[in-house]
């Protein structure tokens, strides 16, 4: 299931910025333009901007502007994720569907614990890693994930501002099912804008076993309409 997220190739130090610039062409968009070329909403085409998922500068007059090329790139890298077509799961050798997972953190050892305890526990599943939310965002791109499994507190694209960019993207995301891992309070979270109210949320410590009961369940399902 492709998923409607990510950008070109950028680099995650644009994060938060946009750079002045002046064009040597006039081959640029304004973020309506790329967002009417990309299929996604203009407040998307500015968080990608902001976040360094597409790479901009700003006029002498304040606008922003994007280059073409990296509007193409992102249309070509995102193409399936925004016709809304879908892939079915992929298939073990034995025709067992298998479950997405992708894991965000950007602890270099936990992220290695992650994906140590869940290769632990045999089950058909494929888990992508990413060190934060832009990475994430590209991989997403090349293949979208039945479960987002995701810190808030990271450098460059936090938690927060990936699962913002997800939200009302399109509906091919809708099925992907967000869990968060965090060492923030409630109180925390809501005092950064919260979150959605589907998306459940886990303390760390890390509670693994609720994090395979969870995962099992969703195999379950998977496995039941394969």
């Amino acid at each position: 299931m492709p998923c409607p997220a990510g950008g070109a190739a950028s680099k995650p130090g644009l994060a938060g910025s946009v750079m002045r610039k002046n064009p040597t062409n006039d081959d640029v968009l304004s973020t309506r333009e790329a967002a009417e070329q990309l299929g996604v909403a203009l407040r998307t085409v500015q968080l990608w901007v902001e976040s360094g998922v597409l790479p901009a500068w700003k006029t002498a007059g304040g606008h922003r502007r994007i280059s073409r090329i990296a509007v193409e790139r992102l249309i070509g890298e995102r193409r399936a994720a925004l016709s809304g077509d879908t892939q079915p799961a992929p298939l073990a050798p034995g025709g067992e569907a298998r479950l997405r997972v992708m894991v965000v953190e950007d602890e270099p050892e936990l992220l290695r614990l992650f994906m140590m305890v869940i290769a632990g526990w045999d089950l058909p599943i494929d888990v992508t890693p990413a060190s934060d939310g832009f990475e994430a965002l590209l991989r997403m791109g090349q293949q979208c994930p039945d479960l987002l499994v995701t810190d808030l507190n990271m450098p460059g694209m936090d938690g927060f501002k990936m699962i913002q960019s997800l939200r009302g993207v399109g509906p091919a995301y809708d099925d992907m099912e967000i869990v968060v891992v965090t060492a923030l309070s409630e109180a925390d979270i809501a005092q950064r804008g919260g979150l959605p109210a589907q998306v459940r949320v886990f303390h760390k410590p890390v509670p693994f076993d609720e994090l395979e009961a969870l995962v099992r369940d969703r195999v379950a399902a998977l496995a039941s309409v394969a």
